[in-house]
């Protein structure tokens, strides 16, 4: 594995202003929308547009190659030996899971020591495939909420969240894990977009937009209320409401024995936030900023700024994690406990508490590193004592979080690690933290941990190698990115290239096994032209990147804010820089070289495909934003304006425009091949954003446009493995035909 810098060599052509947004000046405001009729998504006339865009593309993909892929995919997908991951709730562990037999999944349990077993004993609680068939509705299990019991009882009663479609919408139902049924007259709560949590065995605390509660402009809810069992939702007190233009409301209540609060937080938006907490019958605020969230765990509160932080004089820098006594911060006191402080190189990504200790997941240049942190005992600098986790390989993702915090014995602190690289199956590892000396002075911690289980292999890792390499941007930021290739890589331009990114609401993109990449792309082999000394061509496989750009989180708040709202042409600039890099450094040529991205990833590469297509050879776009100027009018889009901007506020329409791809296209460009593709039931994004893209570019006569939606699967495209495979190589295959080909 090895580290590289990038050469700095412009492309030709390629020579944009830093720090300004390619083609800005020719892009202007168009005072119609010839495609609008598509944002009916439901309309006869538009899904009979659909029906004849799939069928155009299913004869292009779906040839015999194509379904040789998918079923690869789909075999990793319904491989019965991956590792079936459990959280732990009392004395079982709580499973749900998909296969060839059981493609909605089934929610099951087991203990321990069956587990531990090659073949678990799994207690079936809800077979999804048999409910669907039952009541004639296509649910996606999404997840389920437990009530916590008295005196010591086994957990019981669960709220079950199921989607119709696979959308956000969730119908909530109780559910008796005893009985293995629906509660008879129980909670049942109409499909809405929302939230529940038990405030009792008779009480819920509801979120929602059904039966009349009020919705934000974002679509989401606007109210907490206080449902008492047997009554409708319509009548349920309100405890809790928020503006109208805030994004979501949500009540909840935290049951830890001898720590029960109950909260209320107005998510205003994506990265601001006011948070309250329940006393004698009234909210009390807990004064922070809006821009530091904050985090409760028995005696105490936890805050993450997302900007410095100015407390008394004292500048706490963003991405840092400050810690202080609940009760005494509540009271006035702003005593701080400095928990972690980021460098450069250096951020936090999450935390986990067991009983006694605090687990902190960091990321040092994009490889994992782990800390744990003793309360109970500081060291010389009123910090409290930190001891590493000695578990985490470079260039790979770690992660520890606990097994059970409330558990009354030693599980208590107890920890899961999950450790994955690109070309390293995933490991599953149980441990115990406890103090490094009988006594425990000095506060250091020790951790006896094995290994669980591991996730099979899928393809020959041992033939690839993962290197991290740093392009520099525009602005001369250094950007990093992973490359995972063979061995024997062959540095002349001629490999097919998969570069993938995202970039966006601080998430970052960090190493993870994947047995499909392995398979449909890494594995998949071509021949290469024959060497200008007449020597045989070279059978080379597909080269897969992933750009660690601005707008992620990789490098904490401030790389993520670097790329929002006017900055957001730095995301752009970072992913050519590394698309450039790939092509300087002979991994790859633009003929060979693919992008593909969801989402905000599907923004980021319809971007490349508008301001940048000089650079790639094809590019795969899937769920994504396209239309700026209509984004906050379409689904959940208004809640992104902090990321995005307002495209209603003329001065903020004036940058938005420059990264809307849908107004970037322009005649006389040649465009790399693209494939667009949605989901009808995507009620975060939409699908008429890719609609309108696809139809505008069919129109302008651009060749080589295709066009995918699913009815199922919501934003992720795909409600379970088989829709996944279908929707994964569709991907895939589109872009080896693209880029692989001989012409």
């Amino acid at each position: 594995m090895t580290t590289t810098e990038a050469d700095q060599t412009p492309l030709p052509g390629n020579e944009a202003a830093p720090g300004r947004p390619r083609h800005a000046a020719e892009v202007a405001l168009e005072p119609t929308d010839e495609n609008i009729w598509l944002e009916d998504i439901h309309g006869e006339e538009q899904l009979a547009w659909v029906r004849e865009q799939n069928a155009r593309t299913e004869e292009l993909l779906e040839d015999a190659e194509y379904s040789a892929v998918e079923a690869g995919i789909l075999e990793v997908l319904d491989s019965t030996d991956r590792i079936a991951m459990v959280s732990k709730r009392g004395g079982f562990y709580y499973n749900f899971w998909k296969d060839q037999e059981h493609p909605k999944g089934l929610w099951r349990r087991t203990t321990w020591e069956s587990y531990l077993t090659d073949a678990p004993e799994w207690d079936v609680l809800l077979d999804v495939d048999a409910l669907a068939a039952a009541e004639g509705v296509e649910w996606v299990f999404h997840g389920a909420g437990f009530l916590r019991p008295a005196d010591g009882n086994e957990y019981r009663l669960a709220m079950v969240s199921l989607s119709p479609d696979g959308g956000d919408a969730d119908r909530h139902r109780e559910f008796d894990v005893e009985s293995r049924t629906f509660v008879e007259g129980g909670f049942d709560l109409p499909t809405a977009k929302g939230s529940v949590s038990w405030l009792d065995a008779d009480t819920l605390l509801v979120s929602s937009t059904a039966d009349g509660l009020p919705a934000t402009t974002s679509s989401y809810a606007r109210t907490g209320v206080k449902l008492r069992r047997g009554e409708a939702l319509a009548d349920a007190e309100r405890l809790f409401e928020i503006p109208e233009d805030h994004m979501l409301a949500m009540v909840a209540h935290d049951s830890t024995p001898g720590f029960e609060r109950t909260f209320a937080v107005d998510y205003i938006d994506f990265y601001n936030r006011s948070t309250w907490v329940l006393r004698d019958g009234s909210w009390v605020a807990i004064d922070v900023p809006t821009d530091v969230n904050i985090s409760a765990h028995r005696d105490w509160l936890l805050f993450r700024p997302q900007k410095d932080w100015d407390v008394d004089g004292t500048v706490y820098p963003s991405g840092s994690l400050l810690g202080a006594a609940f009760e005494d911060y509540l009271a006035g006191t702003r005593s701080l406990t400095v928990l972690f402080a980021p460098d450069e190189h250096t951020s936090l990504q999450s935390w986990s508490w067991t009983r006694d200790y605090l687990l902190l997941n960091l990321l040092r240049d994009v490889s994992s590193e782990i800390r744990v942190l003793n309360p109970s005992v500081l060291d010389s600098h009123g910090a409290w004592a930190s001891t590493p986790l000695d578990a985490c390989p470079p260039l790979h993702d770690v992660n520890a979080y606990a097994v059970d915090d409330e558990d009354p014995g030693s599980a208590g602190n107890d920890f899961w690690l999950v450790a994955t690289g690109f070309t390293t199956p995933t490991t599953l590892t149980r441990g115990t933290l406890s103090p490094a000396s009988s006594q425990g002075e000095d506060g250091g911690v020790v951790s006896e941990h094995s290994v669980v289980k591991r996730s099979p292999s899928f393809f020959n890792e041992s033939d690839y190698e993962v290197q991290q390499h740093f392009a520099v941007s525009a602005d001369g930021t250094k950007v990093p990115y992973f490359q995972v290739a063979s061995k024997d890589l062959v540095l002349d331009g001629q490999n097919p290239t998969q570069l993938s990114g995202y970039g966006g609401f601080e998430i970052s993109r960090t190493p993870a096994y994947s047995g499909t990449i392995g398979r449909a792309w890494l594995e998949r082999r071509t021949l290469g032209a024959p060497s200008d000394d007449g020597t045989a061509a070279h059978s080379r496989g597909g080269v897969y990147v992933v750009a660690n750009i601005r707008g992620g989180g990789e490098y904490g708040p401030s790389w993520h804010r670097a790329a929002l709202q006017e900055n957001r042409h730095r995301a752009y600039e970072d992913f050519a820089a590394v698309a450039k890099d790939l092509i300087s450094r002979g991994v790859t040529s633009r003929r060979r070289l693919g992008c593909v991205g969801g989402s905000n990833g599907g923004l980021l590469v319809g971007n490349m495909l508008t301001q940048y297509p000089e650079l790639f050879g094809a590019v795969s776009c899937g769920v994504p934003l396209l239309d700026m100027r209509r984004y906050t009018k379409l689904s959940a889009g208004y809640s992104w304006i902090a990321e995005y901007g307002d495209p209603d506020v003329p001065g903020q329409w004036e940058f938005i425009r420059t990264f809307s791809p849908y107004h970037l296209l322009h005649d006389g460009v040649e465009y790399p091949e693209t494939f667009i593709w949605t989901a009808t039931s995507d009620d975060r994004v939409g699908p008429v954003q890719a609609r309108k893209m696809a139809a505008r570019m069919q129109a302008m006569g651009i060749p080589n446009v295709w066009f995918h939606e699913a009815l199922e699967g919501g934003h992720a495209g795909a409600s379970d493995n088989r829709q996944a495979a279908a929707l994964q190589a569709r991907s895939n295959h589109f872009l080896w035909r693209s880029l692989a080909g001989s012409n």
